[in-house]
């Protein structure tokens, strides 16, 4: 019974010693400390058409806001081509709809009251022929007039033939072709207006996403090529920290982890943010990037994407990232 006790404190004392030992040694592992820099995403804008600027409403440190108006070029000559394009729409939506409609109702009947017509000359014709015929047997008249009546029913007959035609053609239509073409013409002068009114829209500049100015390249006035930047934005959206970490601490930030992030000019200032990618390709540590380690060790560069920046970041300023220590 002594031995069984003894046996059972041992096997205490040992659980308790080996608890001590572990929590020190977990204690003695400092937390994981990234160093990296703020990396905020920039465009330069211009238009996509020449032409004269006329005004320019933003200036340098301005804020702007997602589709805001920010420049525009004098616009005069693009509406002139757009008035232009939708008129030579018109014309060819027009022509469009004839040939689909066919000839006027007015139109077929004018040319079947033509072949009425030459179908009662042709009668008269016949019969006249036929009375020369009677009488230059007994000469009562000469071969003469006999082949005129002659040619004159030939003539009438051709007549009738003629205008028979004309109503067919008018009755039928206007031929698959020409329909075709016709519908050919819409859309060309459809894709023309439309890009008549697209140049039209890019005489005004507008914001791409919510920024700061930072360069305004143009003034009011000047002669503007086509993708000459005119402003520089810097975009509030989104805000990265470009941060490095060595080998054997790359299992400790896989992409979702959750990180805080501080600056020098705020360290009690704490900012949330998420991994969101880690590079599959070793690098050597840049020399903008300040850490204890020698600068020569190679790392992994991985991209923290800040979830609550208030605009305090700005572009390349140094940042301290820790592991955020809620459960992820």
């Amino acid at each position: 019974m002594k031995k069984y006790l003894l046996a059972l404190v041992f096997v205490g004392l040992v659980v308790c010693i080996g608890g001590w030992l572990w929590g020190n040694l977990r204690r003695a592992d400092p937390p994981l400390t990234l160093y990296g820099n703020v990396d905020i995403r920039g465009v330069d804008l211009g238009f996509r058409v020449a032409g004269r600027l006329l005004e320019v409403l933003k200036d340098e440190g301005d804020s702007v806001k997602t589709g805001e108006l920010l420049a525009r070029i004098d616009g005069q000559p693009y509406a002139h081509d757009l008035a232009r394009a939708e008129a030579e729409l018109a014309a060819a939506k027009a022509d469009q709809q004839l040939k689909h409609s066919g000839y006027r109702r007015e139109e077929i009947d004018q040319a079947r009251a033509a072949v009425e017509e030459s179908r009662a000359g042709a009668v008269e014709a016949t019969r006249s022929y036929q009375r020369q015929r009677g009488l230059v047997g007994g000469g009562a008249t000469s071969t003469q007039n006999l082949e005129g009546a002659e040619t004159a029913l030939e003539q009438a007959k051709q007549r009738v033939i003629l205008n028979s035609a004309k109503l067919k053609l008018l009755e039928s239509g206007f031929r698959a072709e020409e329909i075709a073409a016709a519908d050919a013409k819409v859309a060309q002068a459809s894709a023309v207006r439309a890009a008549a009114a697209l140049k039209m829209e890019d005489t005004q500049l507008k914001a791409p996403a919510d920024g700061i100015v930072l360069t305004r390249a143009l003034e009011p006035g000047a002669i503007v090529q086509a993708g000459a930047t005119a402003l520089s934005l810097s975009l509030e959206r989104p805000v990265w920290v470009r941060a490095y970490v060595h080998e054997r601490e790359l299992g400790m930030v896989p992409p979702g982890t959750k990180v805080w992030l501080a600056t020098d000019g705020s360290p009690g200032r704490r900012f949330h943010g998420k991994v969101g990618f880690v590079s599959p390709r070793a690098e050597f540590t840049p020399k903008s990037v300040e850490t204890p380690e020698l600068r020569t060790s190679l790392v992994y560069r991985l991209r923290v994407v800040v979830d609550d920046s208030d605009g305090s970041l700005r572009q390349g300023m140094p940042v301290t990232v820790s592991l955020d220590p809620t459960p992820q």
